[in-house]
Formats: structure tokens, sequence, C-alpha cells
């Protein structure tokens, strides 16, 4: 799921890292709405709202949506710059670092919540940033197949594809369609899922912030399961 790249990449690949990360997005978005009233998963509606304070002369409220776009790109910077950085270390996989620091960041978040003097600008930069992260290690380790954290251009896509398949005849093709078009229903439905969970952690259970400890773990589990997958695999191979 993280260690293949390139054209050793499957499906079944793709799938499981759109539904591992498409629900770890789902159960941040929600708790960020439910805790500070405001979507942390893209960043569309604050650019909106940053343009509009600006037209209004609120230099001071569009500074802060600003922020929020800024520290979305901030992560996706930082992300694909340890990318780099690693890339060339054949040893170590270059995707184990943002995620293990998108897990960290997560529990950090947990952590400064229960801090009632915390602002609720500086967990929502946060929560941003590490949702830039995400977006851009799968967007880097799937080609641009696979997106998590936001749905706008997956609802296009899957309207473009639901149409070529009305006409598409040829077999090999229709098949590629439609394995397309399950990733896409895959990473929205786990996204509503993560949502739903979210709703039930943070509200029947009364958690808060709390919640954000579950996608952290399932950050980390994923690295460990995928880890010892990988060697397992390779073991086998070798005998």
């Amino acid at each position: 799921m993280f260690k293949h790249q390139g054209n050793t990449r499957t499906l079944t690949h793709n799938l499981r890292l759109a539904v591992v990360l498409s629900f770890v997005a789902g159960l941040v978005n929600i708790t960020g709405l439910l805790s500070l009233d405001i979507l942390t998963t893209n960043v569309t509606g604050h650019f909106a709202f940053f343009v509009q304070k600006v037209s209004q002369l609120n230099f001071r409220g569009g500074l802060v949506f600003l922020t929020y776009v800024s520290s979305f790109l901030f992560g996706s910077f930082l992300s694909n710059l340890i990318m780099e950085f690693f890339r060339h270390n054949r040893k170590l996989n270059v995707y184990l670092v943002p995620i293990l620091l998108e897990a960290l960041l997560l529990m950090l978040i947990v952590i400064i919540g229960l801090n009632s003097g915390v602002q609720s600008f500086v967990i929502s930069n946060l929560l941003l940033l590490s949702m830039g992260l995400q977006n851009s290690f799968v967007t880097k380790i799937s080609n641009a197949v696979v997106r998590t954290t936001h749905l706008t251009g997956l609802f296009t896509d899957l309207g473009i594809e639901l149409a070529q398949l009305l006409f598409e005849k040829d077999k090999v093709k229709r098949k590629e369609i439609q394995s397309t078009i399950s990733l896409r229903i895959s990473i929205i439905s786990f996204f509503f899922i993560g949502g739903l969970v979210a709703t039930i952690l943070y509200i029947n259970l009364n958690l808060g912030l709390v919640s954000l400890l579950l996608p952290s773990i399932i950050l980390i589990l994923s690295l460990i399961y995928d880890d010892q997958k990988f060697i397992s695999k390779h073991t086998i191979i070798r005998f």
C-alpha cells in the first residue's frame, strides 16, 4: 500500500490506500467541523472567504483565512520536501516520515486541545497542516490517481467516467473504467463512514478532540501492517 511505487502499483494497492486514508480524512474533517466550526481537509472555502474579506477591506479577517490556506500549502510542501530528501535512500520507505508526522501532529492536537487556553486558530492550522501532508504523499504515491482529503475532483471524475461507461464498447477499456469508478466510490464511501464514526465519537461518546486519536492510531497501524506484509511477501519470494 505504501511501499509499492510507479509501475509496481496495482488497483488493490490504490484501493487499500484509498480506504484507509479517506476514512482518516473523513474522521478529521467532521471532528474539525464539530469542534472548530471550520472545514479542515480542503481550502476551497477558505480561499473564497479570504477573497470576500479582502473585498470588504477586512484585511485582518482575510489574514486568518490566508493563514488557513498557507498551512495546507505548507503541509503539502513539507511532505514532498521530506520525500525528495529521502528519495535516494533505497533502504527507507520515503512515505514513512510524512505519515508518522501526520500521526504525531494529530496526537499533538489532542494534547493541546485539552488545554482550554489554546486558541482554536492554532488547532485549525495544525489540522490543515496535517491534511496538506496527507494530500501530498497520497497524490505522490498513487501518481495522482488517489486523492483523499476533498471530494470535488472525485465527483467530477466519477461523473465523467460514468458517462464514458455508457458509450465505451471495448471490453478491456470498460473494465478499466469500472475499476476506476470502484476506486472513486470507495474513497467517497469511506470518507462518509469516517465522518459518521467521528460524529459518534465526538457527540455520542463525548470525546471531543480526543476523537483524533483514532485516525492517528489507524495511520501507525497501517504502516506496521504494510511493512510486515511487504517483508513477508519478499521473504516468501526469496525462499
